[in-house]
């Protein structure tokens, strides 16, 4: 459990069998007690965008913003592998600007690799990374940053012709060198097809249970989150229902003068 993972690790886990864990983390403490409990894969994700900041996008998401969260995650894992997310528009301009913001993210915050999403059309610059030492993870079917293109948060892959650009667009990334790809909102069929023509392991959010893997946000895990309730999310706990209760109370104990307490006072 102890033993350090990295991008060996997991593909070394799709040939064995052995299914890879995933979540994401954006501050210390998170990142301390997911670390702590197992997990192969922490992502420091665009998500931020959403459960910290509030925005209704991923997209206003700076390089520096991640940049923060990083550092922050990073001071809390010792085991899993760290992956830094790619924000909106920090990679896709041209390769330089990609390179310049992956480099970043390896300098200044100890990401161990870096995730982008989208297919052919960014091969070249995966490949180019890839070639100086900076392990890449992609990312396929319902891609966040593309969500006005898509037209909202939909299923995508599920007509012939998106399918095969999304299995097409997989051996693409595969060849530009890859460690592995993210799978998101993609009919657990097509997952399943895509998962076994790979040799390196696909990660799975709301794609069915035959990708190598699964990834879902923290704060949907553990029901910290819960404006919304997507349909490929387990709740593993419903700590936003655990918060305002707390706060009840002790907002009830501070009015009433019950807290704090003689044993609480110095």
């Amino acid at each position: 459990m102890n033993k350090k993972i990295r991008v060996s690790t997991i593909l070394k886990r799709k040939k064995e069998g052995v299914k890879i864990t995933a979540l994401t983390a954006y501050d210390y403490t998170f990142a301390y007690l997911i670390d702590e409990a197992g997990v192969d894969i922490i992502l420091v994700g665009d998500s931020c965008g959403n459960v910290c900041a509030g925005y209704e996008t991923t997209l206003p998401v700076t390089v520096d913003e991640l940049i923060y969260h990083a550092r922050s995650v990073r001071r809390g894992v010792k085991r899993a592998l760290l992956v830094a997310d790619m924000p909106f528009m920090s990679y896709q301009e041209n390769t330089e600007q990609a390179l310049h913001n992956a480099g970043r993210f390896m300098k200044e915050t100890g990401a161990e690799a870096v995730k982008m999403e989208g297919g052919r059309h960014i091969c070249g610059t995966v490949r180019k990374m890839v070639d100086i030492g900076i392990p890449v993870m992609g990312h396929l079917g319902f891609t966040p940053q593309s969500v006005h293109g898509f037209g909202g948060y939909k299923v995508r892959g599920e007509d012939s012709g998106e399918a095969e650009k999304i299995r097409t667009d997989a051996l693409a990334l595969q060849d530009a060198g890859v460690f592995s790809i993210v799978l998101e909102k993609v009919p657990a069929g097509l997952a399943k097809e895509i998962s076994g023509m790979l040799e390196i392991p696909t990660i799975g959010i709301g794609a069915g249970p035959h990708c190598d893997g699964q990834i879902l946000v923290s704060y949907d895990l553990i029901g910290l989150y819960d404006k919304v309730r997507f349909k490929f999310v387990r709740q593993y706990a419903r700590l936003a229902e655990d918060v305002r209760n707390a706060v009840v109370a002790y907002c009830k104990d501070v009015r009433d003068e019950q807290f704090p307490a003689e044993d609480e006072s110095y």
